[in-house]
């Protein structure tokens, strides 16, 4: 008989499987590359559609005709500079609060006058800037959302972007474009406590087994007198960080400009909002951080869709 083979269950990449802390993850600025000034932004998954499409990818099979792939709509509200963060041979030097709106006292505590000023700060080689979402027009919450966010170019061109920003909305229309490539990161739907089959995949035991067939048949030896780590067990299942890379976007619409209605779980969209292909992790009403690609791949790169119609 051929030697029985039994691959390990569950990957090690990902570890521990717990919660995450935050519902919007940090990102590592420094490695994505971008030709915009601003390197992300907040959005919000409002639900996916079937999106028909004209097909102009070179050497297609369905050149030149139409067809249907899967869309996500993410709702895209402006944004706002919190605070500017100076950093100094990769650690923040300096942070100048710059905004004290009235929204932002429900999220972190902000002092009634801002006396220090972007311009006294002497001496860093980076700078990136703290904004919060204004998704209280967006109907789903008043509390806004916070991330860092980096920015591209010298140092002297992110100084004079955020001059030019401050107390200012920034729109998504602005950053990312039709046609273009964008990773999103968030976290998965929660699934709470699952057992180890639907968990880690591993297979059934036969049907008269002994003290169940949905749980691992032997957890280690006598000795050590423990439960390792890597053993398969029931625990936490969803609400993990994760990252969709090289989402084509198929359409970026300004406020007003087409109304999106009665989307399940969601409701209209009321503000900018982008079409991306294929789906994206998370619920209906999941914050995201829509980024620039971190690593963009000539497939994904290559491909041309014109968006018709969504539905």
């Amino acid at each position: 008989m051929p030697t029985k083979r039994s691959p390990r269950k569950g990957s090690l990449q990902f570890w521990p499987r717990k919660r995450a802390a935050r519902f919007l993850p940090s990102v590592n600025w420094d490695a994505i590359d971008s030709n915009k000034q601003l390197k992300g932004f907040i959005c919000y998954k409002a639900g996916m559609k079937s999106a028909y499409v004209k097909d102009s990818t070179p050497d297609s099979m369905t050149m030149g005709k139409a067809r249907v792939v899967p869309a996500t709509i993410l709702e895209c509200p402006h944004m706002k500079i919190f605070s500017v963060r100076f950093y100094k041979k990769g650690v923040v030097k300096d942070e100048v609060l710059v905004s004290n709106d009235k929204e932002l006292k429900k999220k972190v505590k902000v002092p009634k006058e801002l006396k220090k000023k972007i311009d006294d700060v002497k001496e860093y080689d980076d700078i990136r800037v703290i904004v919060y979402s204004l998704v209280k027009k967006a109907g789903l919450k008043k509390k806004p959302d916070m991330i860092e966010v980096g920015l591209s170019g010298s140092v002297e061109d992110k100084f004079a972007f955020v001059k030019e920003n401050l107390n200012k909305e920034i729109s998504v229309t602005d950053f990312f474009a039709t046609g273009e490539l964008a990773d999103l990161r968030g976290l998965t739907k929660g699934k709470g406590l699952s057992g180890p089959v639907k968990r880690f995949g591993i297979t059934l035991k036969v049907s008269k087994s002994e003290k169940g067939r949905r749980r691992p048949g032997n957890i280690g030896p006598w000795h050590p007198a423990r439960v390792t780590f890597r053993i398969p067990m029931a625990g936490q299942l969803g609400m993990f960080t994760r990252a969709v890379y090289n989402n084509t976007i198929l359409d970026v619409k300004k406020l007003g400009e087409k109304v999106l209605k009665n989307i399940k779980n969601y409701g209209d969209v009321k503000n900018d909002y982008i079409v991306v292909t294929g789906s994206i992790q998370g619920s209906a009403k999941r914050q995201l951080v829509l980024t620039a690609p971190l690593r963009k791949t000539r497939k994904q790169e290559k491909k041309a869709y014109e968006l018709v119609e969504l539905r």
